[in-house]
């Protein structure tokens, strides 16, 4: 049993999605035992334009001021309704770097992330999500704005292409105490090739389902998630090569929790 709770990193724009995004961390906190931090960096060249060097300076310091109230006043209410504490920070600077010292000195357990729309989340044309799974091995959410994670709630869960070792830590596990319906599991094979499935726990009742690899595999995966109501899916990046995931997040409208690298 971990000692200590989850460190969980949110990294998030101030956009719409920003609450939707909090309240799935906020449901993952909830199964697992976390702490919760949001981080939002933004480009230092949006805040100050060519100004005099003392103009500067003060345009700087009244936007991050006003920045940590902004993000403070939105994340209040979250934490109110579900009672759980959210720390949150904020810096100015280049995006990929600013992120990357701070996985080096918090060390976060689990980085989530938010999506809009079937596009994973860009700050401002850096594809934030590409760079986190390229850099970072631990595990990631991809938080759905239309699918969002609600606290408290039930949830119906789903695996892509997992064995019986997969997803073998006691994060999963907790995440799989949670949910009260039977446990799908998907497989995308070439057709004709006969698929041995393994069950994913033995104490949760497994849906087993198997989708021909294609062009349209990873759609009519999506089609069917959403119709059968499965709101979270668990994807092995130990199985899954770094282009089918890419695949997987651009086309599938639920949040994916993918396991780490290691």
């Amino acid at each position: 049993m971990k000692n200590n709770k989850y460190k969980i990193l949110v990294l998030s724009d101030m956009k719409e999605t920003m609450t939707n995004t909090i309240k799935s961390s906020v449901s993952l906190a909830k199964m697992i035992g976390g702490d919760i931090h949001f981080f939002y960096i933004k480009k230092a060249t949006d805040v100050v334009d060519q100004e005099s060097q003392l103009s500067a300076i003060r345009t700087i310091n009244r936007s991050y001021l006003e920045t940590g109230s902004d993000i403070q006043n939105k994340i209040a209410s979250i934490s109110k309704d579900f009672d759980i504490p959210i720390s949150h920070s904020h810096a100015f600077g280049n995006i990929k770097s600013e992120i990357t010292d701070y996985i080096k000195t918090n060390k976060p357990d689990v980085i989530i992330l938010g999506k809009r729309k079937s596009k994973a989340i860009s700050f401002i044309g850096d594809n934030i999500t590409d760079f986190i799974i390229k850099n970072y091995d631990g595990t990631i959410m991809i938080a759905s704005e239309e699918n969002t994670l609600e606290p408290n709630k039930d949830l119906s869960l789903g695996v892509l292409n997992s064995s019986s070792k997969s997803f073998n830590s006691e994060l999963f596990s907790s995440v799989l105490s949670h949910t009260q319906k039977p446990l799908k599991s998907f497989k995308i094979t070439q057709p004709d090739v006969e698929v041995n499935f393994e069950s994913d726990s033995k104490d949760k009742q497994t849906v087993d389902l198997v989708f021909d690899n294609g062009d349209n595999s990873i759609k009519s995966l999506s089609n069917y998630l959403t119709k059968s109501d499965v709101n979270l899916l668990c994807v092995d990046r130990n199985n899954e090569s770094k282009t089918n995931i890419k695949n997987v997040i651009n086309n599938v409208n639920v949040s994916l929790l993918i396991s780490d690298d290691k």
